[in-house]
């Protein structure tokens, strides 16, 4: 995009000199209502990277603005700011000044998108979650905590779980396994966990390789193929239209619907499903008396 290129030329940034970084932002005015919308009109129609730099360079106060409410995470302040920066500006590329919103309203949702990203990302090397319920709960059970007085490593009491699961409209388990999740921290697998004069210990030696060896791997092979020839000798016993609507409806990966077969062989798609499960109950019974 040819306005973070523009941004990239100044000679700050959030990576380089935080403070530096924060004086130079907060010297940029404010945009009045009719400016804001006069500006983003402008790079709406002509994508003016000059018109960017004067909208972006106005509202990164936003951003750290919204940034500081994450501070209690203890994550890099530069780096919160700097996917802010990034949310910004994808908020001004989306941003559509003719339904009569204001940039900063419209913006806030997209820098703190952004930071909550990183937050989640950055708190764990296992992702605490995916769903947009479970990044809710992370973010509401710690400003929860806070508000309680509660740091991040004290156990909760079953009555303080009942409250909080409560309040955020979550089951107590929900809450128990999102601040165990909060509470533990990552190890390396290369941490020492024991040593000598000679030699050392890591946490990767403890742990038990699950792979299966030689003799494990061959008798899975066989046993593979064992079941591989049953079903194939098992399959014989159906006619054609049973094979071919088993095939199509359990064994391709291009899975064929119930109507597809219905209109192939001019039958209820209620009647497509009776040969489909004849078909392998046909078959459970002469692999079972094999």
């Amino acid at each position: 995009m040819s306005e973070v290129n523009e941004l990239n030329d100044v000679d700050f940034s959030p990576e380089t000199n935080l403070v530096r970084y924060l004086q130079v932002v907060a010297s940029y005015p404010i945009l009045s209502a009719e400016e804001e919308f006069y500006l983003t009109t402008q790079y709406q129609k002509t994508k003016n990277p000059k018109v960017a730099y004067k909208i972006v360079t106005s509202y990164m106060k936003l951003v750290v603005k919204i940034v500081y409410q994450y501070k209690g995470y203890k994550l890099p302040l530069n780096e919160m700011i700097s996917e802010g920066n990034i949310g910004l500006l994808n908020a001004l590329n989306k941003f559509d000044p003719s339904k009569g919103y204001r940039f900063s309203t419209y913006a806030m949702w997209w820098i703190r998108a952004y930071v909550q990203k990183y937050v989640i990302n950055s708190w764990s090397m296992v992702k605490l979650g995916t769903t947009s319920a479970q990044k809710k709960l992370f973010f509401n059970l710690r400003k929860m905590k806070n508000s309680m007085n509660l740091s991040d490593d004290r156990a909760l009491t079953d009555s303080i779980m009942k409250e909080i699961a409560q309040t955020l409209g979550v089951t107590v388990q929900d809450v128990l396994e999102m601040n165990q999740r909060m509470s533990s921290k990552d190890s390396s697998l290369n941490f020492i966990v024991s040593s000598s004069d000679d030699s050392h210990k890591e946490l990767i030696d403890l742990i038990a390789d699950k792979k299966p060896n030689q003799e494990e791997i061959y008798s899975n092979s066989e046993t593979m193929t064992k079941r591989k020839r049953m079903f194939n000798e098992a399959v014989k016993i159906l006619n054609q239209r049973e094979k071919d609507i088993l095939f199509k409806r359990r064994l391709s990966d291009d899975v064929a619907t119930l109507d597809d077969l219905s209109k192939i062989y001019n039958i209820s798609k209620e009647r497509v499903r009776q040969i489909e499960l004849g078909s392998i109950k046909k078959i459970q019974k002469v692999v079972g008396m094999v």
